[in-house]
This record gives C-alpha cells, sequence and structure tokens, in this order.
C-alpha cells in the first residue's frame, strides 16, 4: 500500500510508484506541431530525439523508424480529430526498475496532443516583457542542449515571471551570459547582425531555431552569427525575438527599461510560412 494523496492504495493502482521519468526525470522529449496531418520539420525532430536518447543511453528499438515515429503521432491526432492544427508531444522515459541505477535501458513512450487554433505562423503584437532569471543557471553542458523531463529551471522561472508581471524570462548559464528564454531561442538585432548564442552556451538545440537561422542567412544584407551575448548587450540592440515549434517568431517588446523593434520578426515569420506551404 502506498499513500496518495492521504489515501492509502494499492501500489499498482498508481502507475508514478516506479515511472523513471516522474521518480528521476529519466525521460527526453520532443514538442510537434502538425498541420494538415503533417508533422512540421518532422526529419529534425526524429533525429534530435534519437540523438538525446543516445546522449543519456537509452537503447533505441529496432523498430523506432522515423515513418513509425510518423505514424504513431499522427494516430494520436487522428483518433482525436484535430485535422486542422495540433501540438502533439512524445516523451520517452526508461522502464521502470532500479534506483538510480537503472534495470534496462529498454524504452516506453508517451503521446498526447490538443489543438491549436492557427495552421499558419503569425506574429504576436501584443506587449512582450521580459527580464533575466537569476536564481538559478543553466549549465554548460551536453545535457542542456537536449529536452529531458527535468525542467525545474524553466518551472521557477515561469513562476518568477508571473510573480512579477513579466511575460517570460531570459536565462543565463554559469558563467552569467545569456542562454535562451524560458520557451524558447533567443535572437538580437543589432543592426544588420542577427546573433543567437551558440548550443555550447547551454542553450536547447531548437528545432526552429535551425530553421530560423537558415531562414534568415537568405535575407540580403542581414549577417548571421552564432555568438556569446551577455546581458549588457540586450540593451544595445535593436531587436529581440524568441522562437519554438509551437509559436514560431515571438518579438519582445521590453526588456528593462529598453523597447524594441520587429522589422525582421516580422520578415522572417513570412519566410517561414513561406518555406511550409512550399514543402
Amino acid at each position: 500500500m502506498i499513500n496518495f494523496n492521504g489515501n492509502m492504495v494499492a501500489q499498482d493502482e498508481n502507475i508514478l510508484t516506479q515511472n523513471r521519468a516522474f521518480l528521476y526525470g529519466d525521460g527526453v522529449f520532443e514538442t510537434l506541431k502538425i498541420v494538415n496531418n503533417k508533422i512540421l520539420f518532422l526529419e529534425d525532430h526524429y533525429f534530435r530525439l534519437m540523438a538525446s536518447m543516445r546522449v543519456v543511453r537509452m537503447e533505441i528499438p529496432m523498430n523506432f523508424t522515423m515513418e513509425y515515429f510518423e505514424e504513431e503521432v499522427l494516430k494520436v491526432i487522428r483518433e482525436n480529430q484535430f485535422s486542422a492544427a495540433a501540438r502533439a508531444r512524445i516523451t520517452v522515459f526508461r522502464n521502470d526498475g532500479g534506483l538510480y541505477l537503472p534495470k534496462t535501458n529498454d524504452v516506453s513512450f508517451l503521446i498526447h496532443a490538443t489543438t491549436l487554433e492557427s495552421a499558419l505562423y503569425s506574429l504576436n503584437k501584443a506587449y512582450y516583457e521580459v527580464d533575466l532569471y537569476k536564481d538559478f543557471f543553466v549549465t554548460k553542458q551536453l545535457l542542456s542542449s537536449i529536452k529531458t523531463t527535468n525542467k525545474l529551471i524553466n518551472v521557477t522561472g515561469s513562476i518568477f515571471a508571473h510573480e512579477n508581471g513579466l511575460d517570460n524570462c531570459i536565462l543565463l548559464n554559469d558563467t552569467k551570459n545569456v542562454v535562451e528564454a524560458l520557451q524558447g531561442n533567443l535572437f538580437m538585432v543589432v543592426g544588420k547582425k542577427l546573433s543567437t548564442p551558440p548550443v555550447s552556451e547551454g542553450c536547447l538545440n531548437g528545432v526552429m531555431r535551425k530553421q530560423i537561422l537558415a531562414l534568415a542567412k537568405k535575407v540580403e544584407g542581414i549577417e548571421v552569427v552564432e555568438e556569446i551575448i551577455s546581458p549588457f548587450d540586450l540593451q544595445k540592440a535593436d531587436e529581440l525575438f524568441l522562437t519554438n515549434v509551437i509559436t514560431g517568431i515571438q518579438p519582445i517588446s521590453k526588456y528593462r527599461k529598453k523597447e524594441f523593434t520587429s522589422n525582421l520578426a516580422h520578415l522572417l515569420v513570412q519566410k517561414l510560412n513561406e518555406s511550409i506551404s512550399e514543402n
């Protein structure tokens, strides 16, 4: 018997008592956008998931091909009758058994989905204010670049943002340089230069980050670089925006006393939608 919320229940009635993702954060995940029964950037998501599983030494099932991955996700979309656009998450976790040392490296997965209002990406024009989150720092290591089920920095940072009337917070690494935002990678425009922190600084190797870097390199007159960004650099920027697969591009209106434009963000959203419609 176990105590669950003050009630004594049989241990086998609660699936969390042995689940390693719940007990130890022993899981990795991908968040996907599906439009008209098509997973956007499928190949990038698939290979990042495979790389994440290898990093944490999970055994990759022989049948876990990209086609299998795609079909299992779309099965959930069809079953829920999400016709236009949906958000799905696939979580892969090591199977039950062991303490810190697992008894097996075999895995199971869980996929769930919710509907989205819009298939196309659009620029959110609402006022969007951010500040630094300095209670905890991201470490500059390979684990920081993948999506694991240990997201306590993002959770506590989101609470901090809510308590302080902010729309988001910017995370710093252990050398006090800018890494990313709570829900996406960060880009900065200064003059004709677009920059974003390199993955080696501890930021997520984002799928949308990759798309925006590729699209921006095709914009005439724009220099695109991956370089270290300090908190002081942010106040010199002309433009700041965030990227993730669900939102696309989110312009930042204000950081501390500095307010920003969103000219390049507008252009890149247009190019992002064009690239999706072409594929």
